[in-house]
């Protein structure tokens, strides 16, 4: 198919800057490309050209940070071109607009957030974006749920997929290159005997910084080989002074301890800072969709400590690979948690051991492509036989994931027998010739010089649709 990403006005892609929705397009694309021919639609950065098509994705920028600037430029780039399907994230509000200019066109969203909220969108635009989707994928079963509860005419087109983590990237603190990783970043902060507590996000005050200071400043009253490492800023490549930023770093300095405030870290550094770990916290006071930083922390090896907001539960296998706080501005609950792991190193290899087995089996980019192209074929599916999938039922959706299979099967099998036909008269035509014209002992050496392999689909050079593919973020 010829497919449409349009990214979110805020951040670029590439994630030059960082970002949860464009490091999981990052790691998705990459798989998806195999099959689509796919256009990248996203905001311009003065790092980054206009234009440029890299490892056969086009991507293509346009004026964003306001929404308003940011959808003109998309309108404008939908209307002079022809998609099957744009995949939209994280901007409900674009649906009507990328309606109007691309009428024959699929469109499915992904939700990273509670954009469906009033203050984010009028509930009669909500509505109408809703009535011309397809499916609308989400990150968790918290958002799906919110979605649900303002508009339950949404949920037979909801579907959760989870994000996925680079498992090369981000190694587990007990292999060889977790260690090599970990001890350069002790040594370079002259941590190389304390226990480290990371924290990884914005600097905000919903991301509950202060109240992990608080905690860890009860909790050096009886562990006080402890060092914090908060690793963010303001906001992704913003490394601006903020008034929360002065107050927790005026928290910071009075502690006895080292405290390490990393500032922005370019996104292909942070994995090193989680090698240096012995215990992931996430403090989240809000709503929290479910942060990427889970995943990561998972990847590493490392046990967590969360809190019981939104959808961080939903990754946390009933203690076996974190803690979690159910009351997450109370400080006094992250000692007690904090306290459990660092006085029993045997349940901290545990937790972190677990955690790894579960991103491996459910967290790979693997399977985040293998659910998402699950649904693009779906699409396809549907474009070719005019059919929606929010009205298919769960019994009519598993009876046209057969269909679409068994229709493979026969393409495939029906390719194998024309090639093998052509092989065969080859074949023939070949031995007419040689009969001819050669004697039995040359005949027999040309036969085998010129033996082709039995036919295989593996054999068979891939060839994709060539049509542009874009997505809008």
């Amino acid at each position: 198919m010829r497919v449409l990403i349009i990214c979110t006005e805020k951040l670029p892609v590439p994630p030059v800057k960082g970002g949860a929705i464009q490091t999981y397009i990052a790691g998705a694309v990459p798989y998806l490309n195999e099959n689509h021919a796919i256009t990248i639609l996203g905001r311009d950065d003065p790092s980054l050209p206009d234009e440029e098509i890299i490892d056969d994705v086009q991507y293509v920028r346009v004026p964003g940070k306001l929404l308003e600037t940011y959808r003109e430029g998309i309108v404008n780039f939908v209307k002079d071109n022809t998609f099957d399907l744009i995949h939209i994230f994280n901007r409900p509000r674009l649906v009507c607009p990328v309606r109007d200019v691309a009428p024959n066109s699929r469109i499915i969203l992904s939700m990273h957030n509670d954009m469906f909220k009033i203050e984010k969108i009028d509930p009669a635009e909500a509505t109408k974006a809703i009535s011309q989707l397809d499916k609308i994928i989400t990150i968790s079963n918290y958002i799906g749920e919110a979605i649900v509860k303002l508009f339950p005419e949404a949920k037979p087109k909801l579907q959760t997929i989870y994000s996925g983590v680079d498992l090369d990237r981000f190694v587990p603190i007990y292999s060889d290159k977790g260690r090599k990783l970990g001890d350069w970043i002790r040594k370079e902060y002259e941590l190389e005997s304390k226990k480290i507590i990371l924290f990884a996000g914005r600097l905000s005050a919903n991301k509950g910084a202060d109240v992990l200071i608080r905690a860890v400043h009860k909790l050096t009253k009886k562990h006080s080989n402890v060092a914090l490492v908060l690793m963010g800023s303001k906001g992704y490549s913003d490394n601006r002074m903020t008034d929360y930023i002065a107050y927790i770093n005026a928290m910071a300095n009075r502690f006895s301890i080292p405290v390490i405030t990393t500032g922005f870290v370019q996104p292909d550094q942070i994995q090193n800072w989680f090698a240096a770990a012995d215990i992931f916290v996430c403090p989240s006071q809000w709503e929290e969709p479910l942060a990427r930083v889970h995943y990561e922390a998972m990847a590493a090896g490392l046990p967590i400590v969360t809190t019981a907001r939104g959808g961080n539960t939903e990754v946390i296998e009933g203690n076996k690979n974190g803690l979690i706080v159910e009351n997450p501005d109370n400080p006094e609950e992250f000692v007690t948690h904090l306290s459990t792991l660092l006085t029993n190193p045997k349940l901290c290899k545990q937790m972190g051991q677990h955690g790894r087995n579960f991103v491996e089996r459910n967290h790979s980019w693997d399977r985040v492509v293998s659910d998402i192209a699950n649904v693009w074929k779906e699409i396809d599916y549907n474009i070719q036989n005019n059919t929606t999938i929010g009205s298919v039922t769960l019994q009519g959706k598993k009876q046209l994931m057969e269909n679409i299979q068994d229709t493979e099967q026969k393409e495939a099998n029906a390719d194998q027998e024309i090639q093998g036909e052509k092989r065969d008269k080859n074949i023939n035509t070949r031995l007419s010739v040689i009969e001819e014209q050669q004697s039995p002992i040359t005949q027999k050496t040309q036969l085998r010089k010129k033996k082709k392999l039995p036919y295989s689909p593996f054999n068979r050079s891939r060839s994709k649709n060539l049509g542009l593919v874009s997505i809008l973020f």
